[in-house]
């Protein structure tokens, strides 16, 4: 029998796509910090290279009309001429004097002139914007490389769930374990039942979830993951499963989501 497609892949991607929402791109936009979060690391690295680059171009671009308005760019070479930036007279030196300005370089030879107060206006407004972009576009890079998704990869599950007896109940058993040596903080685990349903009103639930019972009560479901531990679900009469026999359980459509949660050691995320 061929597999169905899963509803959540074992890696964790769940298989959802959204239609007919009207206005999805705009909702998108509209938190773009989250949207460049959640890209691929190919475009995230794209739009950090472009936006950059438009950016300086930009306040270089700035800076030599404001030497081109001045006439500073044909009298460079004047001795008794005092410009907007000194020893900017041409789009590559303005460039290299933005480049200089940006990260506080300095190299002494390119500087601001008191007798340019739109010059000053201009490195005013290049600081504010050089600090937004900055934090904007290093924070979105910073949460993307503390994302704990290669984390996850180190958290192993069994390969398949069994059930058998297990002091004196039936119980739905798998197994969870920590290749690394660094501990996951306030570890919990929870288990969801996707199946779909029917309710006696005659309403069709394609994707009904349910909650499996891990240890709520008990505590057993607040992990200490220092070792692989087997994680269990007492088939009794609260249970989804309970009733079914071994034959309906197998011809049965229904999915179990593992979720765990924790915060690791040595990151904090």
């Amino acid at each position: 029998r061929g597999k169905r497609q899963r509803f959540v892949d074992k890696n964790g991607r769940c298989n959802v796509q959204h239609g007919n929402l009207g206005g999805e791109t705009s909702r998108y936009l509209s938190d773009l910090f989250t949207t460049l979060v959640d890209l691929k690391w190919r475009w995230n690295l794209f739009i950090f290279i472009l936006t950059y680059t438009v950016a300086w171009l930009f306040m270089a671009s700035m800076w030599w009309v404001i030497a081109y308005m001045r006439g500073d760019l044909n009298k460079a070479h004047d001795d008794s001429y005092t410009p907007c930036v000194a020893n900017v007279y041409n789009f590559p030196s303005a460039f290299l004097f933005f480049i200089e300005t940006e990260a506080t370089i300095g190299y002494g030879y390119r500087y601001i002139t008191d007798k340019c107060p739109e010059g000053i206006i201009l490195f005013l407004f290049q600081s504010i914007l050089g600090s937004i972009v900055d934090a904007f576009l290093i924070g979105c890079m910073f949460i993307k490389m503390s994302q704990p998704k290669k984390r996850a990869e180190t958290l192993m599950f069994s390969e398949h769930a069994a059930i058998s007896m297990r002091d004196g109940k039936l119980t739905l058993m798998f197994r969870v374990g920590n290749l690394r040596n660094s501990h996951m903080v306030s570890a919990q685990i929870r288990c969801k039942l996707l199946k779909s349903r029917q309710t006696p009103e005659g309403e069709f639930l394609p994707l009904d979830q349910l909650e499996l019972d891990v240890g709520f009560s008990t505590g057993a479901d607040q992990l200490f993951l220092v070792s692989p531990l087997t994680i269990c679900h007492v088939i009794d009469a609260k249970s989804p499963f309970y009733g079914l026999s071994q034959r309906s359980i197998r011809t049965e459509q229904f999915e179990i989501v593992v979720i765990l949660e924790g915060i690791v050691e040595t990151t904090g995320v």
